[in-house]
């Protein structure tokens, strides 16, 4: 019977599976790659072939032109695809819109590597779907036990209410432009917020895709401004979602004494909202808390546990005094600042 590594190896360019001749997640260019979702450092361009969810196809499409692999393959969660002999299926992740874990079975062996994944709610995108295997391959990015995220509804809360407390201001709320920025702007609505919302401009695409996708997103309109007063004033009151990126340049100094808002998981450390000049910090992640990721070993029941990258000291602890044998990838590459 074969051995987990003879089926998933970690490599510099990502997790390799010899039989299948494929990588998941690559962090450069291959001849093929499976992909988990479509942010940047899980989505690259140039490689031979690509197979992902349909959604998450159509976000590299959007954010690397139709021609960012030549071949792609689109599959259906729970759609089985044989390469070379391995069975290969995505579930869902519950991470962004198309996000999916990919499950490896050969041999009577089956390993699951997540990518990014959460456990909550998401009204944005398929929940998550737990599946007993042999191997677990887990991020751990809030892989602490002081990470543990306030309900979605609580932050959206204080959001709303300090815009309902400061007219005068317009609330600049930072979120990446993929799956955070969407899972807000439904959070809001659901909260009973029916006004317009503006978004930056590098947003309005991947809102569009959202759409095209059935997420009713409610009205948007773009967050952009004159130089004179009765324009800038026109922003009081009003709720501005933009990349963090854009909190660094002029963009946002130009609206009426803006209350700035970030929301990322990492609100949690005092130092980095200090450090972000969140006037307002949310915590709102798209990644497990350590509760989540706790709650997952035990529903996927492992053998072994694989941690590509995060805080794995902890939960390598945790797991092996839960009797569950677990180890460290320290794979490079894939970036949690912004959640």
């Amino acid at each position: 019977m074969a051995k987990p590594d003879d089926i998933l190896t970690p490599t510099r360019k990502g997790l390799y599976c010899p039989p299948g001749d494929f990588f998941i997640d690559p962090v450069s260019a291959v001849d093929r790659a499976v992909v988990t979702h479509g942010h940047a450092d899980h989505a690259r361009a140039g490689h031979g072939a690509v197979l992902a969810t349909t959604e998450t196809i159509a976000i590299m499409a959007a954010r690397y032109g139709g021609g960012f692999t030549a071949s792609r393959q689109p599959a259906a969660y729970g759609e089985t695809t044989r390469i070379n002999g391995v069975d290969v299926t995505l579930i869902p992740a519950g991470h962004v819109l198309g996000s999916a874990q990919v499950v490896v079975e050969r041999a009577g062996k089956r390993l699951i590597a997540s990518g990014d994944y959460k456990r909550r709610r998401d009204p944005t995108c398929a929940p998550f779907e737990a599946m007993p295997c042999d191997v677990f391959i887990t991020e751990a990015t809030f892989g602490l036990p002081v990470f543990r995220h306030p309900d979605d509804r609580g932050e959206i809360g204080k959001l709303l209410t300090s815009v309902r407390r400061f007219p005068e201001r317009a609330h600049l709320v930072g979120a990446y432009a993929l799956g955070k920025a969407q899972r807000i702007i439904r959070l809001i609505r659901e909260a009973g917020y029916d006004e317009a919302i503006y978004i930056h401009g590098a947003m309005q695409k991947l809102c569009d895709l959202y759409r095209d996708f059935g997420v009713d997103l409610g009205p948007l309109a773009p967050a952009t401004l004159s130089d004179g007063a009765g324009a800038k004033n026109d922003f009081a009151g009003r709720i501005v979602i933009g990349p963090p990126s854009a909190f660094a340049d002029k963009w946002a100094r130009r609206f009426p004494d803006p209350v700035p808002c970030f929301a990322s998981g990492w609100m949690r450390v005092r130092a980095r909202a200090k450090q972000r000049g969140a006037e307002l910090p949310l915590i709102l992640s798209d990644h497990a808390d350590w509760d989540e990721l706790t709650e997952t070993v035990r529903d996927m029941e492992p053998r072994e546990l694989w941690i590509t990258h995060g805080r794995e000291d902890a939960l390598m602890r945790w797991a092996t005094l839960a009797g569950v044998k677990a180890r460290p990838l320290s794979l490079v590459g894939y970036e949690d600042e912004n959640d």
